[in-house]
């Protein structure tokens, strides 16, 4: 028998998380009760349309509403599971959850990341818990690793794919050489995107990500929109291919490490060695690598989305609210985290993957070159390959550099009437 009352659920959102969820709670039921002792019950869920026909059954005891006051009222519900998405609906859901009293599980890393900061705070002064383990990478547990595991290092890098759905394209570009658009349709078909894939290829949701992992690194707000997103919209498959016959394999990167005392972040595709464990990282998996001062490097790699995987990360949340452990939501005492000093995007260093289409004449690699080293950039390797039809595909890899210089550089390429299609590059790991 259980030793405590049951820990009482309101739950936001019955699609596949939601599902997911309380399918684990059925099935891990006995468990839970080891690891806590006590019980889990689902009192209400709330849902948009209470005619739909559900795929997983009610659980026992559970009544459907469509009124958000039946979950943060409630003086019998004790958690708050958000599992909704969008960010102004489940943000006034919350912030009414925690100002009766509850403690609140959240998925949603677009709110946190757009709007948590108050959250955050309200949370603090009520001494109540906002857990947010399944808002990132999906089962990979890299919010408790940094909250707590790592909690005693400081932080020097973070790097990781952190998008399911973009990782899935480029690893299929890659390995099957399908084009982005087919690649797109098949992640789309599979369920890996949405009908409307924009924050997936875009890179929004990897950065929604990202900055949150800052948050718990190094206690700094870094806002959502002042960081410099680059996604994987139209990724060519000459550039995969290339790519390739180089040593790499490109993938999306989110990454944030310290510069001088600046914190230089972003969300880029990013040509990765082919050695390298982020480069094997195939499919819709996700991975993140943290380098700690005393810890050295580590690297966490798993599934980044989908109903059980990511309801793993919830319940992972409310075996912490079941234990009533003080609140631990950021890894801070702080909750008013100062703005991190940000180096500028274009003070950033690093190799670089370049192509250029140009006409077949004589003198143009030597004027491209001229170009470069006009911005004091240098080539390591060049390699021509047969005309295609926008021209004649020249591709190389620079030393390090600025992203100032290489922006400056390609626009005097263009200037000079070089180009036959403006210049792809990409950063080099």
């Amino acid at each position: 028998m259980a030793e405590k009352s049951p820990l009482r659920i309101g739950l936001a959102g019955f699609g596949t998380v939601g599902g997911g969820l309380v399918r684990m709670l059925a099935e891990n039921a006995e468990l839970i009760r080891q690891r806590t002792g006590r019980d889990m019950e689902v009192s209400r869920i709330l849902v948009r349309d209470l005619k739909k026909i559900r795929a997983i059954p009610l659980p026992s005891g559970a009544q459907l509403t469509d009124d958000p006051a039946q979950l943060t009222d409630d003086p019998a519900i004790d958690v708050l599971v958000e599992l909704m998405g969008g960010i102004d609906a489940p943000h006034a859901l919350i912030s009414r959850a925690l100002d009766k009293g509850k403690h609140v599980v959240t998925a949603n890393k677009a709110l946190l990341a757009e709007k948590g900061d108050d959250l955050f705070r309200k949370a603090a002064q009520q001494k109540l818990m906002l857990q947010f383990e399944a808002s990132v990478a999906g089962a990979i547990p890299i919010v408790a690793t940094l909250k707590e595991s790592l909690a005693g290092n400081s932080i020097h890098s973070l790097v990781g794919i952190l998008n399911g759905t973009s990782n899935y394209i480029l690893s299929e570009m890659s390995s099957n050489n399908l084009d982005f658009a087919t690649a797109l349709s098949q992640a789309q078909e599979l369920g890996y995107a949405e009908a409307d894939p924009t924050l997936d290829i875009d890179g929004h949701d990897a950065a929604h990500k990202l900055v949150l992992l800052i948050r718990l690194a190094y206690g700094k707000e870094y806002p959502y929109t002042a960081m410099p997103i680059h996604g994987i919209r139209g990724m060519n498959r000459m550039d995969i291919n290339f790519a390739r016959e180089f040593g790499y394999r490109i993938k999306l990167i989110g990454q944030a490490h310290v510069v001088d005392g600046k914190l230089e972040a972003g969300v880029f595709p990013t040509l990765v060695n082919h050695t390298f464990l982020l480069a094997r990282v195939g499919g819709s998996y996700n991975a993140v690598r943290v380098e700690g001062n005393a810890v050295g490097s580590l690297f966490l790699h798993g599934r980044g989305a989908g109903d059980l995987p990511t309801a793993s990360a919830v319940m992972g949340d409310l075996l912490t609210v079941a234990r009533q452990a003080m609140p631990n939501n950021t890894g801070f005492v702080a909750q008013e985290f100062a703005r991190a000093a940000i180096l500028p995007p274009e003070e950033a260093r690093s190799s670089y993957y370049v192509r250029v289409m140009v006409q077949d004449r004589s003198g143009v690699l030597r004027d491209i070159a001229g170009c470069m080293a006009q911005e004091n950039i240098s080539m390591a390797q060049v390699i021509q390959k047969p005309e295609e039809a926008d021209g004649v595909p020249l591709v190389f890899m620079t030393h390090e550099a600025s992203a100032q210089a290489m922006h400056n550089a390609l626009a005097k390429v263009e200037q000079a009437g070089l180009l036959r299609v403006p210049a792809v590059y990409y950063r080099v790991l």
